[in-house]
């Protein structure tokens, strides 16, 4: 169960991490165009998108600078890479198991109620992780433009 754990936190660690760092220090903040909820919202999104997938920014924050340079690097191994040695480890105790006869307290896994019930798990964990942070930074700089204010 700790591993489950240990690979479902991998990524949001770095990210929420180096995004906290990142946002409350002066040598990561002189490089953010613009201030406030939209400051945050790149800065979060540099981050999310090195550990995920591509590596982009935002127009507006100046990443080539060596906090960003060495703290997305490590937040690109860190997302694509930490959280498989725990998937291995879940994959060598599942395959060294022996296979039981199904019982009355076999939870049947072909049905929709599984189906149901591991996406809403899935769900309300990536909405508990990044919830907080998004509505710091996306949701308010939404509001925000929706009211006709600026930061």
């Amino acid at each position: 169960m700790k591993l489950v754990i240990y690979a479902l936190l991998v990524s949001p660690a770095f990210i929420l991490g180096f995004s906290m760092v990142s946002a409350v220090s002066k040598f990561a903040l002189d490089s953010i165009g613009n201030a406030g909820p939209h400051g945050l919202t790149e800065i979060l999104y540099a981050y999310s998108a090195t550990a995920s997938d591509n590596g982009s920014a935002f127009g507006g924050l100046n990443v080539n600078t060596p906090w960003f340079n060495t703290t997305t690097a490590i937040a690109m191994l860190a997302g694509r890479f930490l959280h498989v040695i725990p998937i291995m480890a879940i994959a060598g105790s599942l395959a060294a198991k022996t296979r039981a006869a199904p019982s009355l307290g076999t939870f049947p896994t072909h049905d929709a109620l599984f189906v149901g019930l591991l996406s809403s798990v899935i769900v309300i964990v990536g909405l508990l992780i990044y919830f907080p942070a998004l509505a710091l930074g996306p949701i308010i700089e939404q509001l925000l433009m929706g009211s006709g204010k600026g930061f």
